[in-house]
């Protein structure tokens, strides 16, 4: 039979493999969409500032 320490050990466990479970997921889905959307904030700002500075010489 399980004594009580066992069994909060146990459920300790299991939250906290869930909990790195679902954190795992949550970075694999997110990371990608924040780091892209960077990128393309980064690009469409580089693009800008040459258009102003084409702009300034003509």
């Amino acid at each position: 039979m399980f004594e009580f320490d066992q069994y909060l050990g146990f459920l300790a466990f299991l939250v906290i493999l869930t909990m790195g479970f679902w954190l795992m997921i949550f970075l694999m889905a997110f990371l990608p969409y924040w780091i892209g959307g960077s990128v393309g904030e980064l690009i469409k700002e580089k693009r800008e500032a040459r258009k102003k500075a084409k702009a300034e010489k003509a």
